[in-house]
């Protein structure tokens, strides 16, 4: 009674206390009760007893349904009859509401029955139990229509911890009591008020996509109650969820499948069909006309492959989604658009006509198939191209209003990429270009706001430039010569700009290409310098043209040199951003990429200097000022010098440039080493550098490598690490570095397992934990030769051992990479011989590997990290055989048997059998998956599990089952 009184206090505190700090510890107080083995009593008595309110009546009901859901094995087996008649009682109690504490009350049944099998359920399972207490107690069929409902839904559950094996078995049985369902409901069907209650329960077990052949469905009184409510004046919701889901149920399994539920389809179709003229019927509800469109969608969704044959019949569904895409609510129309990608991925995959024998009779079936499209497709570019206008008061929009604006341009851009799929992009062009020259049209009239639809008809001829031939000649010559002749209004001038850069192939290949490209780069030029967006687009749209157009623009540099420094130096009336402006310095790299060896010397130089000119101005001002920079002030130029020597494809004028820079990188390393993000952005050019000189590097990688290695030590940058990982990538193998290499690699994996010596320092440090395992998997696959045999490999392993459970997701998966590559040593040409050295240092060390890895399969990191973790787990059974099954049984049996069965272990053990036998290892992980989701069912086996293995123990001693 105490704490039943405590619980109300709380909830009065929750829900009325003026105070905020007494609201959160009230809440937290309840958290924490809920997960008490008090809560089961005291929520069963409060929602017993007829003095509590509502707040505790819902809040006792939610506590209940958790604790069925999720602690059900907490208590002793002879607990199911009682709680089963407490639930059916309170079920019974509140079968006229309130509705929620019905719910909950109902879900609670429902995840019983989950985890109680048929034959200890008793009455042949619940759905007879359910039946019988019905025919007993008419008076409250409500509440056990509302399990009825929630019954099969609770089969996909997986907030209920039963166990995989156990779930599978529940959805077994209800399928196996599923006309016994359909008789209760078909029963209730004759309870006028409850017809609505009675198809949301039909609707929810058709979701279980078994049990009932089509033609039995076809004349059944709940498909018939169902069809004949949508002729009714008002459309019954449940009535369209009821066709929606058989309609899914008819599509689910083969096409042999599909063939059986043909006389259902032969019933649903017309029925359907009868609709479409409410699509366009004014005085019907917007919700009315949602719901015969989502029919409609479902109906294309689901049959999509029928349709794709091309039938008189199938082309009347294909008309009324055309119907349902023309529907002035885009949120309406917007439901056909998924059809309209499936029909196109059909029509369009070779793989799709394969029954049809040989290569002519498959081409011969795919054009007939897209010919009978073709009108359907073109019809949808009409009626979609509009979509994508901007509205008048676009400015005024909201923030979100303005998102939610992109996001439907973008969408049916895809529809008009599904469309070119299928007519071909040159003939979706010309469709397009009507449009922009009626849109021009209107540009030379005065009316008001008249950019806007020759934007649009732009923006849809932008989306489809990957699909217009670069050969054509009709269309593309017209539209490039309409560009300088529109208004330079910001949004227009902004999609003219990405415009150009869409079509640069087709320039470059256009005859005339060059005589267009001076007019259109002045409209770059222009663009650059009316707003941010258009100079956005203007810049990506120079790159574009820069590195399609490279061969033809060679001849140019100069002039393409004073747009860039126009850019860069930010000394005009450009609007590029910093950020965009690393696509003018991409632009100029590639073009200078073409250029010969001894000119793009010189034209590296040219590049480099308004970049370098600010950077030795601010080292120049002495090591007080420079310290006194922002990040920013270095990082933008300096990210210049990452995108130049990344895009510039000459290694040897790479090679000097760096040379020459190196004295100016040096000043910024030794005097901004504390600055993380300065580092990671030098870090980064470096990195591109030594990428592309490669050998060309000569004594400057000396340099770049000591620098870096003396500062790891004061500063322990992780980008330290990550510039050390190009490194040994491009030079491992060189044996002339392999002393370098060695000294460096050394130093770097010794000053970082003195820094990661437990948990707590990974989770501190993930950065550094990520950066050093993947120079370390990159030494094993680069320069093994000198890694194995170091005196860091089995300090990095036992490091590695340490930090395996790290919750950060990158630190994590390097660390498992690590693990994997040392057991995978052999898939490497040179690998065997690699062997004894890791068995002196995995083997020592296996049975710990084995406990960590399955501790964080079971329960130490998310299972989001399943993937990863189940593939270091099998390269290690691959390695090492029977001996790696040793270890894993001695792990296992750690794990007490209330937590995982006998079964469970043998099926677990089996599948890392199998993997050593060499079995494939895609079909062994569902045993091991169910594993990890026995462990995880709930909290507290997931603490006896961890409890038992002790991932952060280094050294366990195993104990015998």
């Amino acid at each position: 009674m105490e704490l039943q009184n405590t619980v109300k206090e709380a909830l009065n505190a929750l829900y009325h206390h003026p105070d905020d700090t007494v609201r959160k510890q009230a809440d937290r107080w309840l958290q924490d009760f809920q997960h008490t083995l008090d809560a089961w009593q005291v929520a069963d008595n409060l929602l017993h007893d007829a003095s509590s309110n509502l707040e505790t009546l819902i809040f006792c009901s939610q506590t209940l349904r958790t604790k069925v859901q999720r602690d059900f094995e907490e208590l002793p087996s002879e607990a199911f009859g009682p709680l089963r008649v407490s639930l059916n009682t309170l079920l019974k109690k509140f079968h006229k509401g309130p509705p929620k504490v019905r719910t909950q009350i109902s879900i609670a049944v429902a995840a019983l029955a989950v985890y109680v099998p048929a034959e200890d359920w008793g009455d042949g399972g619940i759905v007879n139990w359910l039946r019988d207490d019905m025919n007993s107690n008419p008076e409250y069929i409500p509440g056990f229509l509302e399990l009825l409902t929630v019954l099969p839904e609770e089969v996909y559950n997986y907030n209920i911890a039963a166990r995989p094996e156990r779930r599978r078995q529940f959805e077994k049985e209800l399928i196996s009591q599923m006309e016994v369902a359909l008789s209760i409901l078909t029963a209730c069907l004759s309870i006028n008020e409850l017809k609505e209650q009675v198809l949301e329960a039909f609707a929810s077990w058709l979701r279980l996509k078994h049990g009932i052949h089509g033609s039995v469905l076809a004349s059944h009184p709940l498909v018939i109650t169902a069809l004949s409510s949508l002729n009714s004046e008002f459309l019954s919701e449940a009535a369209v969820n009821v066709i929606s889901e058989l309609i899914h149920y008819t599509s689910a399994g083969s096409a042999s499948d599909v063939a059986l539920q043909m006389p259902l389809i032969q019933i649903i179709v017309p029925q359907v069909m009868n609709l479409k003229a409410h699509l366009k019927d004014s005085s019907k509800d917007e919700e009315d006309v949602k719901a015969i469109a989502r029919l409609f969608a479902d109906m294309g969704d689901s049959y999509v492959e029928l349709i794709a044959t091309g039938s008189d019949e199938s082309m009347l569904i294909v008309n009324a989604l055309l119907e349902v895409a023309s529907h002035p609510e885009y949120y309406i129309a917007s439901m056909s658009f998924n059809f309209w990608h499936s029909l196109q991925v059909i029509l369009t995959k070779r793989d799709s006509h394969l029954p049809f024998g040989n290569e002519a009779s498959i081409e011969a079936e795919r054009k007939r198939r897209q010919d009978a499209f073709i009108h359907s497709y073109e019809s949808l570019v009409s009626l979609v191209s509009f979509r994508v206008q901007y509205p008048q008061d676009y400015l005024n929009l909201s923030h979100e209003d303005r998102k939610e604006f992109k996001q439907t341009r973008y969408a049916v851009a895809d529809i008009l990429i599904d469309a070119a799929s299928v007519l071909g992009g040159d003939a979706t062009l010309q469709i397009l270009y009507k449009k922009l020259v009626e849109a021009v049209s209107c540009c030379g009239n005065g009316e008001k706001n008249e950019w806007r639809p020759a934007e649009a008809a732009l923006f849809c001829i932008q989306a489809i430039s990957n699909y217009v031939s670069i050969v054509e000649a009709e269309v593309m010559p017209q539209v490039m010569s309409l560009l300088p002749k529109l208004p330079q209004q910001p949004q227009l001038l902004q999609t003219v700009c990405l415009t150009i850069g869409a079509y640069s192939k087709w320039l470059d290949s256009a005859s005339n290409g060059l005589s267009m490209l001076a007019s259109l780069i002045d409209i770059l030029m222009s663009g650059m310098g009316t707003s941010e967006d258009s100079a956005a687009a203007a810049a990506l749209a120079f790159k574009h043209i820069c590195d399609d157009c490279r061969r033809k623009l060679c001849g140019y540099l100069d002039g393409l040199f004073h747009i860039y420094r126009r850019a860069v130096t930010g000394e005009c009336s450009f609007k590029v951003s910093a950020e965009d402006s690393l696509h003018l310095v991409e632009a100029l790299s590639m073009v200078v990429t073409e250029l010969p060896p001894e000119n793009a010397k010189r034209a590296l130089e040219a590049l480099c200097l308004p970049v370098v000119t600010p950077l030795q101005e601010a080292v120049s001002q002495g090591p007080e000022i420079l310290n006194k920079k922002t990040a920013r002030e270095l990082t933008v130029h300096i990210d210049r010098f990452a995108y130049i020597f990344r895009y510039v494809k000459h290694p040897e004028a790479v090679a000097d440039a760096i040379q020459r820079l190196w004295p100016i990188f040096k000043a910024i390393f030794d005097l901004r080493a504390w600055d993380m993000r300065t580092m990671e952005s030098l870090c980064r050019a470096c990195k591109y550098a030594v990428r592309t000189s490669g050998r060309f590097m000569g004594m400057t990688i000396g340099a770049m490598l000591e620098e870096i290695q003396g500062l790891y030590k004061q500063h322990h940058q992780p980008c330290f690490l990550y510039l050390s990982s190009e490194v040994i990538k491009i030079f491992g193998s060189d044996s002339s570095c392999a002393t370098y290499l060695k000294n460096l690699i050394e130093s770097l994996f010794l000053h970082t397992t003195r820094l990661l010596t437990n948990i707590q320092e990974f989770t501190a440090r993930p950065d550094i934990a990520d950066d050093c395992f993947l120079l370390a998997s990159r030494c094993i696959r680069y320069c093994p030769q000198i890694f194995m045999p170091s005196e860091v490999f089995p300090s990095l392993v036992d490091c590695s051992m340490i930090g395996v459970t790290v919750q950060h997701r990158e630190a994590s998966n390097s660390i498992l990479t690590f693990l994997s590559d040392i057991f995978d040593v052999t898939n490497s040409s040179k690998g065997e011989q690699y062997i004894p050295i890791r068995n002196s240092v995995v083997i020592p060390r296996g049975g710990s590997i084995t406990r960590i890895l399955i501790a964080s399969l079971t329960g130490a990191l998310p299972s989001s990290r399943f993937e990863s973790v189940t593939y270091t787990l099998l390269a290690l059974t691959r390695a090492y055989g029977a001996l790696a099954v040793v270890w894993a049984k001695e792990s296992v049996s750690l794990i007490p048997l209330t937590a995982v069965t006998e079964v469970e272990r043998s099926r677990f053990l089996k599948a890392l059998s199998d993997a050593a036998s060499g079995f494939d290892i895609n079909s062994l992980t569902l045993p091991i998956e169910e594993m990890s989701d026995v462990c995880r069912r709930n909290r507290t086996v997931q603490e006896i599990v961890q409890g038992a293995l002790r991932p952060l123990e280094l050294h366990l001693s195993p104990v015998s089952s």
